[in-house]
């Protein structure tokens, strides 16, 4: 029987709080590895002194259900301070896919409405004060889990709209990812505007607009 994913902890959290910072940042992003669809970064502060039910809930987002991604999403913007940032399908195709993660993980911070005193961010560095990059962080800290939710919520909600708009892909159910379902209409139809075409897959595909 396989064991349990370990619930992230506030340990890298208690080290910023203990040195000192008010608000402690986790930020994360979503939508690497779609082939259609913008990317998406959000942060969450979190407040030294204060605990909320949802602390013992996050979990990164990927393991989560859609209910429960939802249901701690609510939770999460009603109690602390976030933001999400964006780097559009043009912008990973102009500057490439590494370069608009930490696009979008800037512009969620710019936009966060407190301070933060430390961030910790998932995996990469950030050309910002006091960052400490995590590996696995939305596996292991508190405010990186919270983040990778609402960062995952925003974007599946965008790929539905998307999927009004483009029909055709099953971006409602796929979010983007190259699913069979996904490469077998890519194949038949050919990229959509919001497909990424710097990504091979899609390139192989690509056709005059």
């Amino acid at each position: 029987m396989a064991s349990p994913t370990p619930a992230p902890s506030l340990h890298f959290e208690r080290q910023a709080w203990q040195a000192g910072a008010e608000w402690v940042a986790g930020v994360d992003e979503v939508g690497v590895g779609p082939l259609a669809g913008p990317v998406a970064a959000a942060v969450v502060a979190l407040p030294r002194g204060r605990r909320y039910r949802w602390y013992g809930e996050v979990r990164d987002s990927k393991v989560l259900t859609e209910a429960a991604r939802q249901r701690l999403a609510a939770a999460i913007r009603r109690d602390v301070p976030w933001a999400i940032g964006w780097a559009t399908v043009e912008e990973i195709d102009r500057i490439g896919i590494l370069p608009a993660r930490r696009l979008c993980m800037l512009r969620a911070c710019e936009q966060l409405a407190v301070r933060p005193g430390a961030i910790i961010s998932d995996a990469l560095d950030l050309p910002l004060p006091n960052v400490r990059p995590v590996i696995d962080g939305d596996a292991l800290s508190v405010a990186v889990a919270a983040a990778s939710i609402i960062a995952k919520v925003a974007r599946d909600a965008v790929m539905v709209d998307l999927c009004a708009r483009y029909p055709g892909y099953g971006f409602c159910r796929n979010k983007g990812y190259p699913t069979p379902e996904h490469r077998q209409r890519l194949a038949e139809r050919g990229p959509s505007p919001v497909h990424r075409k710097s990504y091979a897959p899609v390139a192989q595909h690509a056709l005059p607009w």
